[in-house]
């Protein structure tokens, strides 16, 4: 039953499309303890990494996903060197380095700190849900205040907004994620739209 259970929360890991929370795995296990299922999940992430697999188990935004080892990085980036996939543009990563790191703040405030205008790149990061409306700031007019989402910590790989790079290395994570986004996609379509997806991030 052991083996079995570890087996089926790999099964659960490899197929999910989003960070799989102790919640989730506990109904889907018959309300296994959080405690049991923190220790399964601690034992199969150190047969990953002491048998140096392609893949690693981490903690990301709240929840727990399998991703491609980084240490294997420059090998998937040969072999997908010619896909070219959605980026995000440097004005948006800057704007976005600037919510991420002073949030919560105003259009106007990002606008301030940019010296441009940011319209078509909040429009942009809103529409990719990295971004959202959190309130609206006591000054006159009770303009909106702008945070990042849960899908900006699921984008960059992140437990948590503590878990931010120094800004100068915030460029550094975006091409990594690109990087695994353009490899997640690639076996996709290998595996085919009606069978089970690797998502790896």
């Amino acid at each position: 039953m052991e083996d079995n259970r570890k087996s089926v929360m790999e099964a659960l890991l490899f197929a999910s499309e989003k960070p799989l929370t102790l919640e989730k795995i506990r109904d889907i296990l018959d309300n296994l303890s959080a405690q049991e299922a923190s220790r399964l999940i601690e034992e199969l992430k150190v047969e990953y990494e002491q048998a140096n697999r392609g893949m690693r188990i981490i903690e990301i935004a709240g929840g727990f996903q399998m991703i491609t080892a980084s240490s294997f990085a420059p090998f998937l980036k040969k072999l997908f060197k010619d896909r070219n996939i959605e980026r995000l543009s440097k004005p948006a990563l800057e704007t976005l380095a600037i919510i991420a790191y002073k949030q919560p703040l105003t259009r106007s405030e990002i606008e301030l700190l940019r010296n441009v205008n940011v319209d078509g790149i909040m429009k942009n990061l809103l529409g990719k849900n990295l971004v959202r409306i959190c309130g609206r700031k006591k000054t006159p007019g009770n303009p909106y205040v702008y945070g990042t989402t849960r899908q900006f910590l699921e984008y960059f790989g992140l437990k948590s907004l503590q878990d931010l790079p120094r800004i100068k290395e915030f460029s550094a994570l975006a091409e990594k994620k690109e990087l695994v986004d353009l490899v997640s996609e690639e076996q996709n379509l290998a595996e085919g739209d009606n069978g089970p997806k690797n998502i790896t991030r």
